[in-house]
């Protein structure tokens, strides 16, 4: 599976706030430091290695399994903000403002026009949310796709913010910060984000390359 480098550098920047979120503090800069230096190459192995791109694929029936589709199943931590029974919505972990989100579809939806109306009605309730807790001009709702995964991007904007203005690096601690912003204007009767536990990786299982001197 070939992936630009777009893809793959939104792969890293999730697994660097996996590796923030659950590693013990004496071996997240080690962590982190291996995958900052991988190149495309062993960057992919990384992820083959670890199932983060692809469940074993086999005659019952293995599919294949995405960056997103592990937010989804939980195998990747993230601040979720709201759910229904087609997709979730969750904080950006490098926004391009505050509030900046994603609606990701439960399923493995490739293509903008086969996003189902749940997925699109999160992302406009989401939108409006963020209009009462931010006040931001306005809240643009943009399609994206990574790793064929289709997505909508609810960006907030405040002065002339797009997908290509710069990005922040937002620790877990600030994200759940602005979570709790965000749940205050959510009506109570809507479906908040379900509670999860989430799975710490263990280190004896978490793959990574040999460092070359």
């Amino acid at each position: 599976m070939e992936l630009t480098e777009e893809q793959i550098s939104k792969i890293k920047e999730q697994i660097i706030h996996q590796i923030k979120s659950t590693f013990p503090e004496n071996k997240k800069e080690e962590a982190i430091a291996q995958i900052q230096s991988m190149n495309n190459t062993e960057f992919m192995e990384f992820l083959e290695k670890n199932n983060l791109l692809t469940e074993n694929l086999s005659d019952s029936g293995g599919e294949r399994k995405c960056i997103f589709c592990s937010i989804i199943f939980g195998d990747i931590p993230s601040t979720k903000i709201g759910e229904n029974d087609k997709a979730i919505a969750i904080l950006e972990i490098n926004p391009i403002s505050k509030g900046h989100s994603l609606v990701i579809p439960k399923a493995h939806v490739e293509k903008p026009e086969d996003l189902d109306e749940e997925t699109k009605n999160l992302a406009e309730d989401l939108s409006k949310i963020l209009k009462k807790a931010f006040n931001p001009k306005e809240v643009k709702i943009i399609n994206g796709n990574v790793t064929g995964h289709e997505i909508l991007n609810v960006l907030p904007v405040y002065e002339e913010e797009t997908l290509q203005s710069p990005r922040a690096n937002r620790s877990p601690e600030e994200l759940e910060e602005i979570k709790k912003e965000i749940l205050k204007f959510v009506d109570e009767k809507e479906e908040k984000p379900k509670e999860e536990n989430k799975e710490i990786y263990n280190r004896k299982n978490f793959w990574l390359p040999k460092r070359i001197p």
